[in-house]
């Protein structure tokens, strides 16, 4: 050996000793090593977006190809045998797999996660695949093994190709996890995975090894959305294409219709409108189905989005699973429903397996995000004075109107005017072609916002009037834009406002800003709204989103309910059936409030005029705590007097700095972009130096060409004469457009228009040489700082 044992690296043990010891009991076909395990985390530090590097695994072993079964890990010489071991486990509890270990060279330290016993190995004694395989399979199921089915669905590899990717960690979970539960016999199944982390191309796994495998035959997949039932049929089941139906009852012919292998089917064409449920409709549905398809067609009925409907016991929905009720259920959402009277578990059972948001961001596979909590003067009430009039003359009733009421109950106009200009603020500072959308309080808030927005954003719509479109449930024309605004590479629309339609489903993978202009009091809806701005897209400029909120929404990231266990609700009846009560806008659907007036009081500008008075940004981490409040200005205002005491000390500092630029990274190191910042504000033309003066020091800032023309003015150039005079005009000139740092490099005298002097040793000696051309720099820098 080259190295004693004790000064290898890591990479040395694994490479002389951990590999071929289990290289000599596993086919090179049978390990992968530093398998990417997440993403890494997304932080946000200021204005500065970072990524944590990925879990990786330094071994895993695989019994098939969607069987991973043991992890290695691997430490130095220095480390003891077990000292990886703990890294391992975490390691293989993330994945499901059983069996964890750890080596530093000298042997291996072996964790059974289904026995919980450990033991120590010599280097070759590491375990072969038929031991490992016949020890999970004894151990496995509470020691009770593995059926035929389950072995048979083991074997069944994953549908793959060019245009797939191999399943996330926790996708492939989810799929063993549920065709290993219905192989052996389980026929309710629930799997809650978060919004963007892949619940259809996880169902379509799932159904392509069922089929593949032989244990189902026929498959009814049920969404709630037409575009969800279109894309999933478009995208992820495509390889499944020959054999996929849409159900249309209207057209479809008894006899060739169950010539299928998958079909789909919209919840609302099978059952009308959930609202106006009533027995009988129930029971016209069933008997639509039952002219095409007999009780036992189907084996195997997948429910997306169950929590939508097929929660309810009495639901129309529910009693197209119990018409199907010998074939095998699984429920998938986001969100499960759990209320008194409404439960998700109840009908399914425990999930099979859960991914949380807070597990989605934490492992870098969703968007992390900001929020600007937005206060008016009227956020804590308003109430008219005696014998205020509408606009329309009418007396308004005298009371304290609060959030709950405005939009609602009555019409504040220049609320909703201030309101869309705080957006439009905010997207000019940012990005005026980033997709948003806007949850108004109604189809009519939302037509108003709509107005508003358009006219206060003229020019864009100028460019294309589809920049702002209101996509409602009522509105045609913007539903015919639901596919534009969620497509990835379709610019417009740009601005959607709603107020239920986009909650839920539609799959907007581009939405960075999310505004929340409507009462929300269900945990179940706040997750799925905040579930449409978590899907990344790194490539095309997205790596987190903002939320801002005008009616304190976000007051939900404190509740334990946020990303905690999912529970049934103590005191679920299945059996009670509440009295139907009118729906109010802002709970959706899980409490009740006093109906809203037919008649909403409409005030004008002159009867109330409102004021944005606070704006607070605020960070959460994944699990909804705050991490901190802030505000770009004042973060990095308390970042550059954490760092300079007072203006003198900041000038004195920045003058004795060799390299200026030097200043500029230290400030990105706390996160703070100062060329971002400035473009937000508008502000592109000021020097850095200045800028750090105004947010830290409240000085009045000065333009490039400011300080430039003031050099100009002195007499400093008169000291300089011929080429050296032209040159140090050239770096004032090159200053003024693009700042301080391109002068201090030397290199920039290889560019146009110091090329005509000559080469840049040539240059030197115009200033007696390299030393006095830097001398010659510096003053000129002390100059463009001099005060006055």
């Amino acid at each position: 050996m080259i190295l004693d044992k004790k000064q290898m690296t890591e990479e040395d043990i694994k490479l002389q000793y951990i590999t071929p010891a289990v290289q000599a009991k596993w086919g090179l076909d049978r390990i992968t090593m530093e398998t990417k395990i997440t993403d890494g985390r997304i932080n946000l530090k200021g204005n500065i977006v970072t990524r944590e590097k990925p879990k990786k695994a330094d071994y895993v072993l695989y019994l098939t190809k969607n069987k991973p079964i043991a992890i290695v890990e691997a430490k130095d010489n220095n480390h003891f045998i077990s000292y990886g071991l703990q890294q391992a486990i975490t390691y293989a509890k993330m994945q499901d797999i059983p069996f964890a270990y750890s080596s530093n060279g000298d042997g291996f330290q072996e964790h059974d996660l289904l026995t919980g016993l450990e033991r120590t190995l010599s280097m070759d004694e590491f375990p072969t695949v038929d031991e490992l395989a016949a020890r999970w399979e004894s151990e496995t199921n509470g020691g009770k093994g593995i059926s035929d089915n389950e072995r048979k669905i083991i074997n069944q590899p994953y549908y793959s190709s060019q245009n797939t990717y191999d399943p996330r960690y926790y996708q492939r979970n989810a799929i063993n996890r549920t065709v290993e539960a219905i192989a052996n016999g389980q026929e309710r199944l629930l799997l809650v995975m978060a919004t963007g982390t892949g619940k259809t191309y996880t169902a379509f796994q799932i159904v392509y090894r069922l089929l593949k495998s032989g244990l189902k035959k026929k498959v009814l997949y049920l969404a709630d959305r037409n575009i969800l039932v279109d894309q999933s049929i478009q995208q992820d089941f495509s390889p499944l294409e020959k054999v996929i139906h849409k159900i249309n009852f209207a057209k479809d012919d008894p006899v060739t219709i169950t010539s299928h292998e998958v079909y789909f089917s919209l919840y609302q064409q099978l059952v009308g409108n959930e609202e106006n449920e009533d027995e009988e409709r129930g029971e016209e549905t069933v008997a639509r189905f039952a002219k095409l398809f007999n009780q036992d067609f189907f084996d195997l009925i997948i429910v997306d989005e169950c929590h939508r409907g097929s929660a309810k016991k009495d639901s129309n929905w529910r009693k197209i699973l119990d018409y199907f009720s010998s074939a095998t259920q699984i429920g998938m959402t986001a969100t499960p429903k759990e209320t008194k009277y409404i439960s998700n578990i109840d009908y399914f059972g425990e999930p099979v397996y859960t991914y949380s948001l807070r597990e989605g961001i934490e492992d870098g596979f969703l968007a992390p995000f900001r929020v600007i909590n937005i206060t008016t003067d009227i956020s804590d009430g308003w109430r008219p004075y005696k014998g205020q009039l509408d606009k329309f003359g009418n007396e308004i009733e005298d009371r304290i109107y609060t959030n709950s009421d405005f939009d609602y109950n009555i019409i504040l106009e220049d609320r909703t005017y201030e309101v869309a200009r705080e957006i439009t603020e905010y997207l000019k500072s940012t990005d005026r072609m980033q997709k948003t959308i806007v949850f108004c309080a109604t189809e009519d808030h939302a037509e108003r916002m709509r107005i508003a927005l358009n006219n206060l954003n003229a020019d864009m719509v100028k460019e294309n009037p589809d920049y702002v479109v209101r996509i409602t449930g009522s509105d045609t024309y913007g539903k015919s834009k639901l596919d534009y605004f969620i497509s990835v590479s379709a610019p417009y629309p740009v601005i959607a406002t709603t107020s239920k339609l986009l909650s839920t489903g539609a799959d907007c993978k581009m939405t960075k800003l999310i505004v929340l202009d409507e009462m929300i009091n269900s945990m179940t809806e706040f997750k799925q709204i905040i579930g449409r701005g978590t899907r990344l897209r790194e490539k095309e400029g997205k790596n987190h989103f903002v939320v801002m909120d005008f009616r304190n929404v976000t007051r939900l990231f404190s509740d334990p309910d946020w990303d905690g266990p999912i529970e049934i609700v103590e005191g679920f009846d299945p059996n009670h059936k509440p009295i139907p009560k009118p729906d109010t806008p802002g709970n959706g659907g899980d409490s009740v409030s006093p109906p809203p007036t037919v008649d909403k009081y409409v005030v004008d500008e002159n009867g109330c005029d409102v004021h944005i008075i606070g704006k607070r940004v605020e960070v959460y981490d994944a699990q909804g705590k705050l991490l901190r409040q802030e505000s770009i200005v004042d973060y990095t205002k308390s970042n550059i007097l954490g760092k300079y005491a007072s203006l003198d000390n900041f000038i004195s500092k920045w003058t004795s700095e060799e390299k200026k630029e030097a200043i500029r990274e230290l400030l990105k190191e706390q996160g703070i972009d100062l060329e971002q910042m400035k473009a937000e504000q508008g502000m592109t033309d000021v020097d850095d130096f200045d800028f750090i003066c105004h947010v830290a020091f409240n000085q009045k800032p000065l333009t490039r060409k400011e300080r430039a023309n003031n050099v100009k003015k002195r007499d400093f150039l008169s000291k300089y004469s011929g080429v050296a005079r032209e040159v140090l005009e050239a770096l004032l000139d090159k200053y003024m457009n693009t700042g301080i740092y391109e002068i201090e490099k030397t290199e920039i005298l290889q560019l146009d228009p110091f090329k005509k002097f000559g080469k840049p040793s040539k240059i030197a000696t115009y200033f007696g040489g390299k030393a006095g051309y830097i001398q010659a720099v510096k003053a000129l820098e002390e100059e463009l700082y001099k005060a006055g």
